[in-house]
């Protein structure tokens, strides 16, 4: 690998220039640089569920004592204190982020306290800084509780002026709680929303059993709670898998009611969308769709939203089925939306990780006993201090006048205080730091009551610190005072978000309703393209086509209508008649729709009826009966119904109806015998329908002998042969017949 070097610096001095590998530099200043991005903006920490800014902004309203029930502040002043001492980064981006968490459409349980205008779930934006004022929520309360006691560790900020927490103490469970989202560097973080309540929970259901499985958690998370509520429509299974991984994804869907508008009359409502489904860019899409004529079971949209949300669906009438037409909305519109899952966050604050839902909360009662610890231990230097504290108070006190007099009397008292008393240093400091008026409240028995009660403090303390079970009881304890707070019967902490199965509809009812049902005429020219003109027309002789193009046949549908295209190789093709070119230009080619294979052509193109049966058959002259719905191809390979092989291919497809058939070859003989005589199959070559020395089969039709036999002739004419005009050319099923009655059409077709 060659290696750049810098050039000598002017005048001869090679300064402190060096030579660097150029992609060892990269590597190094590019992976600094993801690591900065993952630690310091995208992922949050698995102990509070926070990221540095989150962290700092609500460090900074501690310090500015913004506690909840207190006086609010500009959130230009918390945003100044966040940027100036904490986090040198935009003003506007801080105060983005202070914003989400005041928005209670964004947050489960917001943690900022916002007054003025932060937003709404429309999508507009929150009025600018010098407007809005805050403060804490007792959930920030909660996740700062303890700070002041050395329960977390702090560092220097970024000028070394200040110090701030790595961590919060996180006494709520806020990761999983609020969520987190979040792009960095060849990684990214998507966390639902979840009940605090079901969390604690699970949280006290671990720390009674620490190995269970992640399975037994899911009997208390039910899933997501998104604070807009609406309707999950996975099933357990799916919900079970993506919180076993870590990663995988929710289908939530708006919640709706049927209101009778009498008369027989409706209306649907949406009181409930998708989290993080803007409304009115909802509405907006679903205004297009109307426009555009791509929602045709509905006719309008009205937003009646005044604090809660209210979206008026109106349908294009009585008729239609409320369950089809939100299944088209849930298809086409956000009011169905994913939201995905990747729980990928900092474990212990440093590595990155996906976990499972277990190994979180996990990961926040370690962080809870650390935290329990640390208090702990610094409640007991405390103790230790006022305890040393209060023994210089009593000698002070049972030795009052002696004291005195030292103070009086001696230049330096300190030391000769704590050689005639025994005292230690803080003891001495104490006694020459109390105030005279102090003298008299020096009462022994106060004394002695408060010394006795820290004295058992501490011995609860010292048990509590040797014993992992007793801490594990005082954490559920405290879990359960979270619990308490925010259980499903206060209206922070109900369930918003429900579970339903998603309705059975038919996709090809769906499908269908999509298209307006509207008349067309099918054209097919002879070189195999294809358009549909807007209504039922039989002008189709004026139209024009490509080159020496001309029209093979044209036929009657509508847009809802399924086409069935069956070519020489014996293989069936579905079109949809909705996406069929226009009348305007010359249509398109067949073959660009459905793989047709080169060297075969088509034979005939008509509209898809259920229920009908229809004769296939070969140039050979092998035939059968096939059911229409067995022909139904759904793939642009078709569907192969009947089997020939070169040279021999299919000739000629008819309907299945009467009790007699006529065939007709090239050689110009014709035979009639009975339709029983007929094998109905799915596949197959079939059998001989009549035996030629020369050439194939020209043509073949159905019907009724009683009725008697029609064709039409080249100036399309119609003509009929009796049963009794049929006698001669009666016969058993593959005979080769006899010649064909006098006028008989010479292209040997019985349709012109």
């Amino acid at each position: 690998m060659t290696k750049r070097i810098a050039p000598s610096a002017p005048g001869g001095g090679g300064g402190n220039i060096e030579p660097v590998e150029l992609k060892e530099a990269l590597e190094e200043r590019y992976l600094s640089y993801a690591l900065s991005t993952i630690m310091g903006r995208a992922l949050p920490d698995a102990r509070d569920g926070l990221k540095p800014v989150h962290r700092r902004i609500l460090h900074a309203m501690r310090i500015l004592r913004l506690d909840p029930g207190t006086g609010f502040k500009k959130s230009a002043r918390v945003v100044g204190d966040v940027i100036g001492k904490f986090h040198p980064h935009g003003d506007q981006s801080v105060y983005d982020a202070l914003v989400r968490l005041a928005q209670d459409f964004a947050q489960r349980y917001p943690l900022v306290d916002g007054q003025g205008n932060f937003g709404n779930v429309d999508g507009d934006n929150a009025a600018a800084m010098r407007y809005t004022e805050a403060r804490m929520t007792d959930v920030a309360r909660l996740l700062l509780e303890g700070i002041d006691e050395d329960a977390v560790d702090m560092r220097l900020t970024y000028d070394g002026e200040e110090q701030e927490p790595i961590v919060l103490p996180g006494a709520f469970p806020n990761l999983l709680a609020n969520g987190s989202t979040g792009i960095a560097v060849g990684m990214a973080t998507s966390i639902p929303p979840h009940n605090a309540a079901e969390l604690c929970d699970a949280a006290l259901f671990l720390i009674e059993k620490p190995r269970a499985q992640p399975r037994e958690v899911l009997k208390f998370v039910k899933g997501p709670d998104f604070p807009t509520g609406g309707i999950i429509v996975d099933d357990k299974a799916t919900i079970r898998e993506a919180y076993n991984t870590g990663r995988g994804s929710f289908r939530v869907r708006a919640r709706w009611t049927q209101e009778n508008t009498g008369n027989g009359t409706w209306v649907v409502v949406v009181t409930e969308i998708p989290y993080s489904v803007p409304k009115s860019r909802l509405i907006e899409k679903i205004a297009e769709l109307l426009t555009d004529k791509k929602l045709p079971l509905l006719a309008d949209i009205r937003d009646e939203s005044t604090e809660d949300v209210r979206i008026v669906l109106e349908p294009r009438s009585r008729s239609v089925d409320p369950v089809l037409m939100m299944e088209q909305l849930f298809k086409l519109t956000e009011l169905e939306s994913r939201f995905p899952l990747n729980m990928n966050v900092l474990m212990g604050g440093l590595t990155p990780r996906v976990v499972s839902l277990a190994e979180a909360i996990k990961e926040w009662l370690d962080h809870r006993r650390v935290v329990l610890i640390r208090r702990s231990k610094n409640r007991l230097g405390i103790i230790d201090h006022r305890l040393e504290v209060l023994g210089s108070y009593l000698i002070a006190y049972l030795n009052l006048d002696e004291v005195i007099k030292i103070i009086r009397t001696q230049d330096e008292p300190k030391p000769v205080l704590m050689k005639r008393f025994k005292l230690t240093d803080v003891q001495a400091d104490a006694i020459l730091n109390m105030r005279l008026r102090n003298l008299r409240k020096l009462e022994e028995m106060e004394i002695r009551g408060e010394h006795t009660e820290l004295k058992k403090e501490k011995a609860e303390l010292e048990k509590l610190l040797k014993s992992p079970a007793g801490q594990w009881k005082t954490i559920s304890d405290q879990i359960k005072e979270v619990k308490e707070l925010f259980g499903p019967k206060t209206e922070i902490g109900k369930r918003r978000t429900g579970f339903e199965a998603a309705a059975e509809v038919d996709e090809a009812a769906i499908a269908e309703s999509m298209l307006t049902r509207e008349p067309i005429t099918v054209v097919v020219s002879e070189k195999g393209w294809i358009r549909a003109l807007r209504g039922h027309t039989d002008k189709v002789a004026d139209l024009e086509f490509k080159g020496d193009d001309k029209l093979k046949f044209s036929f009657p549908a509508e847009t809802t209508s399924k086409l069935m295209v069956f070519a020489t190789n014996g293989r069936f093709y579905t079109l949809d008649a909705g996406k069929l070119p226009g009348g305007r230009g010359h249509g398109e080619p067949i073959r660009l729709m459905v793989e047709i294979e080169a060297g075969h052509e088509i034979v005939v193109v008509f509209p898809y009826t259920d229920g009908q049966k229809f004769l296939v058959a070969s140039h050979a002259g092998k035939g059968f009966v096939v059911k229409i719905e067995d022909a139904l191809g759904i793939t642009r390979k078709g569907k192969q119904v009947l089997n020939v092989k070169a040279p021999d291919k299919a000739a000629t497809i008819a309907p299945a109806g009467g009790d007699h058939v006529a065939v007709i070859g090239e050689n110009r003989k014709m035979l009639v015998f009975p339709s029983k005589d007929l094998p109905e199959m799915g596949r197959g070559a079939g059998v001989k329908l009549q035996r030629y020395k020369d050439g194939g089969l020209s043509d073949a039709k159905t019907f009724n002998l009683d009725d008697g036999l029609g064709y039409s002739d080249s100036a399309n004419r119609q003509h009929t042969l009796s049963k009794g005009e049929l006698r001669d050319w009666r016969g058993n099923r593959a005979d080769a017949g006899r010649l064909a009655p006098k006028g008989f059409p010479k292209n040997n077709r019985f349709r012109g």
